[in-house]
């Protein structure tokens, strides 16, 4: 059966009634399900979410996670309903964020652990040894979808935040940002000590480009100019040099 556009279908929901499945299964769909949907299965639905609710309901937990400076996540086996994600609870762990942990390697991660959590939930709903657990109503946040602007870096906000921005960006959209009228995506960077106007470029190393935030500096390790190819700072200095005292667009 291929992805149907909306479950809302008719002939969508008959396919399904025609597995007479015992529980469905969902990760990273992306839209509520119908109540005739939830319905159809003896065990109802079961969705695979990447945050701890309800702290991050929604569709971009972990990029939100990780902009907002997070220390931990971790994923949740959630009994769907008609909202979005508030549904009860049926297992969760939590696992660090990593200082250097991208989108991507977080997602990796997570998609490790909920494999192996969906495997032991479905095993305990079997045995009717679990119990699902309602939702706290403290704490709960919503992981709205990226919007374009986000992505820009603006270098009057401090080094830690746009490092955040990079991170959560990796490996798409990429952290957009702008140096001689020439668009660029940085990919890697790290904190660094220094003071200057946002946007200029304070030094120029083997490690990178330190550049100065509003608060603190950031050096990028890695970075790409529009239309070329991801490369280590090193290597894109080779073919696009900068200076010290140029100066990003501050936003």
């Amino acid at each position: 059966m291929t992805q149907p556009e909306s479950l809302r279908d008719a002939q969508a929901q008959a396919k399904l009634k025609h597995f007479r499945a015992d529980v469905i299964v969902v990760a990273a769909y992306g839209l509520i399900l119908p109540r005739p949907v939830l319905e159809l299965p003896r065990d109802g639905a079961i969705n695979i979410h990447a945050s701890l609710l309800p702290r991050w309901r929604g569709a971009t937990p972990i990029e939100r996670a990780i902009l907002a400076g997070d220390r931990h996540t971790g994923v949740s086996i959630m009994q769907m309903d008609d909202g979005l994600d508030t549904g009860p609870v049926l297992m969760q762990e939590e696992i660090p964020i990593l200082e250097d942990d991208t989108m991507g390697t977080l997602r990796d991660r997570l998609a490790e652990l909920g494999a192996k959590l969906i495997v032991q939930a479905l095993d305990a709903l079997q045995a009717g040894v679990i119990k699902a657990t309602p939702q706290s109503a403290e704490g709960v946040t919503y992981a709205a979808k990226l919007e374009k602007r986000e992505a820009r870096v603006d270098w009057r906000k401090g080094a830690l935040t746009v490092n955040r921005q990079v991170r959560a960006l990796n490996p798409s959209p990429g952290a957009d940002a702008r140096v001689r009228r020439v668009e660029l995506k940085i990919w890697r960077c790290a904190t660094a000590t220094g003071r200057g106007n946002a946007g200029e470029i304070l030094s120029i190393g083997p490690d990178g480009l330190c550049v100065a935030c509003g608060e603190g500096a950031l050096v990028i390790t890695e970075l790409q100019r529009s239309g070329g190819k991801r490369l280590r700072a090193a290597d894109f200095l080779r073919g696009f040099p900068l200076t010290a005292g140029e100066r990003f667009d501050a936003q």
